[in-house]
């Protein structure tokens, strides 16, 4: 995800990605030069204290954190429970959904295929995928493995990623790949950062043409088994063991509870993989590199490719601690400057869990903090913490500082949603007892997505997306022709405006949707939907 993760209301896609880029944005009237190396250990205990503090100030059931510097596992430690139903502990070797931290996998497996003289970055998608199309026929011409892992597309923020997201939704990578061409670009080719999830499972379809192995294997077989990756899988359904895995958490009306587990294959790629701690030290390890490291899966020409800059990303003006001058998004990785050190890193955002891994390669360090809820402003104290320790950064309490940050972003969006369920209520007062809704009735289709039925059960409309039955929701009086579409799983956090178009008759020939809160999540991208009405009420648009 592009979004900061910052607050109770925001969440994180089911890959989909998160992108955590707080850290250098944060204003603080301290300018420093490049950091001298810091010799001095860790502070374990000093770490500990701020964990503890972390769970209680986020209502994190558990997280697991791993820092390894000069080639030697520093700590790897679980803290909290698994799952609030369980109370099983968490440990080092607890398997957390890492998301989008998934997208540095398939960028390395293209790398491999790079390496081997199998792929060049800038061959053409239609050479190896000739059904690839764009909305733009100049844009399907020029676009090229490179585009698929940079985000520089045209397309929207999060377009398309309805097809994976919510679990429960049965497209295909051939639907994926057919339904790309129906997007219209909201920027011009290359011109602009609006973080993407679907390119990415473009990315391993080509993975898998090129090697004649699925995306899943390949990975699993030249990177995970190589690096002794042994608990990990590319989807949960592929674990080999399938205990010691978090259960996932999130607010549902106010209260941290245990929400159902996206179990979603298609998302591989993009980001479904799951680990823990201890197996993410490996590849972090392996990535580093120097004495003690495992042998380099890569060459040294190819990972060089994969953290350098592609997408140049805004910076803000204000200082920092970190002293930030760049940003920007390499080849699965996000990329800034802190305190003078090159800092490469990723976050991952999936239905209750968000996660963090951050490398600083100049001094050897990597910082991994995986946990089973969906605040990555707690993933971001901790992570901030201990990199304030390596570049020398003191006098900062990072866990006060997110709870301010969160508390701020909270009360926006719930002023936000308050007016907007407050209005309902005054529209529903004003309501005849029964009302007909005759008007809105009947079978709509939008050309990504497919099909959505509105249909009454009693003195209620209803909508459910055919291809996505948990999008299920209760549709609302707001103002006018504009409705309130009230999710039935009250974990989504996605509530919607739905606005339809009336015909001469008075009747609905379509609608669009948006989100209600400005908080949620960005893979909820109910904005790209056009649906238009294909058929009254009857057989075929049985709920």
């Amino acid at each position: 995800m592009i979004q900061f993760f910052t607050g109770p209301n925001q969440r994180p896609a089911a890959m989909l990605a998160g992108v955590s880029l707080l850290l250098a944005l944060l204003p603080n009237p301290s300018r420093a030069q490049t950091a001298p190396p810091v010799t001095a250990p860790l502070d374990l205990a000093a770490v500990d204290s701020v964990v503890a503090r972390t769970l209680r100030g986020f209502k994190v059931p558990g997280m697991a954190v791993a820092v390894v510097k000069d080639g030697q596992v520093v700590l790897a430690k679980g803290y909290g429970v698994s799952s609030l139903a369980t109370k099983a502990p968490m440990d080092a070797n607890t398997l957390v959904g890492i998301a989008s931290n998934t997208k540095a996998f398939t960028a390395a497996a293209l790398g491999l295929l790079v390496d081997e003289g199998k792929l060049r970055w800038d061959d053409k998608v239609s050479d190896y995928i000739p059904e690839f199309k764009m909305y733009d026929p100049y844009v399907t011409a020029e676009f090229t493995v490179r585009d698929l892992l940079t985000h520089r597309s045209g397309l929207g923020l999060g377009a398309g990623d309805l097809m994976m997201f919510p679990d429960s939704a049965d497209f295909t990578i051939k639907d994926v790949i057919h339904n790309l061409r129906y997007f219209k670009p909201v920027s011009s080719f290359r011109s602009k950062f609006d973080y993407d999830n679907n390119l990415y499972l473009v990315a391993g379809e080509v993975v898998a043409r090129i090697s004649g192995q699925s995306w899943n294997d390949f990975v699993e077989t030249r990177l995970l088994r190589p690096l002794g990756m042994a608990r990990t899988a590319t989807t949960y359904a592929r674990l080999p063991d399938p205990t010691n895995v978090i259960d996932g958490h999130g607010p549902v009306d106010g209260r941290v509870q245990v929400i159902q587990r996206d179990r979603n294959s298609l998302i591989g790629p993009a980001g479904g993989m799951y680990s823990s701690v201890n197996d993410l030290s490996k590849w972090a390890l392996m990535l580093l590199g120097g004495p003690g490291a495992p042998a380099p899966l890569l060459k040294p020409r190819t990972q060089w490719e994969l953290w350098s800059p592609q997408t140049i990303l805004p910076v803000s003006p204000k200082p920092s601690p970190y002293n930030t001058h760049f940003s920007a998004y390499g080849l699965g990785w996000f990329l800034n400057d802190a305190r003078g050190y090159k800092v490469v890193s990723h976050t991952g955002g999936e239905i209750g869990m968000v996660t963090k891994v951050q490398l600083v390669p100049e001094l050897h360090l990597g910082i991994i903090v995986l946990t089973n809820q969906e605040s990555g402003l707690a993933f971001t104290a901790v992570a901030a913490h201990i990199l304030d320790h390596y570049l020398g950064v003191t006098g900062q309490d990072r866990v006060q500082e997110m709870l301010g940050y969160g508390k701020a972003a909270a009360g926006e969006s719930d002023n936000v949603l308050a007016a907007a369920w407050k209005q309902v209520a005054l529209a529903q007062k004003a309501a005849p007892k029964k009302p007909d809704y005759s008007a809105y009735l009947g079978r709509y289709h939008d050309a990504w997505l497919g099909d959505v039925n509105l249909f009454q059960q009693g003195n209620q409309l209803w909508l459910r997306a055919v291809r996505a039955p948990r999008l299920l929701g209760q549709v609302l009086p707001y103002r006018g022709n504009t409705f309130a579409v009230r999710w039935k799983a009250r974990s989504f956090n996605a509530d919607v405006f739905a606005t339809f178009a009336l015909d001469d008759q008075g009747r609905a020939a379509g609608f669009k949707m948006k989100p209600i809160s400005p908080a949620t999540d960005f893979s909820y991208d109910f904005q790209d939907l056009d649906l238009k009405r294909v058929e009254e009420p009857g057989a075929n648009t049985a709920h």
